[in-house]
């Protein structure tokens, strides 16, 4: 049976899905935009603060599913500029210890909101 996961701490979704879905020991994480629940708005207009964000924001939903980043196992990038995968691969290193996750990186037209990044992830619990 699936469950819901939802979290004041993160941004609530902005359409008709769930912040994350646990089912068996998996949680499935929604792609998370870089917006600060605080301000409502993106944390930066750059790519580290935007990605440091949607990180925040993804670590905050598994904090309430009880687990941590280390229990990530697949990760999906969206980035609005492949030349920004540099900048955005080395805040990305610091949210995760090895064995690092599977993770795919694709150069998207646009985002939600305009946002220059949206990461999803899978954890196994």
């Amino acid at each position: 049976m699936k469950k819901a996961i939802h979290t004041n701490q993160a941004p609530a979704a902005i359409g008709p899905y769930s912040q994350a879905i646990a089912i068996d020991r998996f949680i499935y994480v929604s792609g998370q935009i870089p917006i600060d629940t605080a301000t409502g708005a993106f944390a930066g207009d750059d790519i580290a603060s935007q990605t440091i964000q949607s990180l925040k924001n993804i670590k905050a939903i598994l904090q309430e599913a009880g687990l941590t980043m280390q229990d990530v196992i697949k990760v999906n990038v969206s980035i609005k500029d492949m030349n920004s995968f540099s900048a955005m691969n080395e805040v990305y290193a610091t949210f995760f210890e090895e064995p690092y996750p599977a993770r795919a990186a694709v150069e998207v037209a646009r985002l939600p909101k305009d946002a220059l990044v949206e990461i999803e992830a899978i954890a196994y619990k």
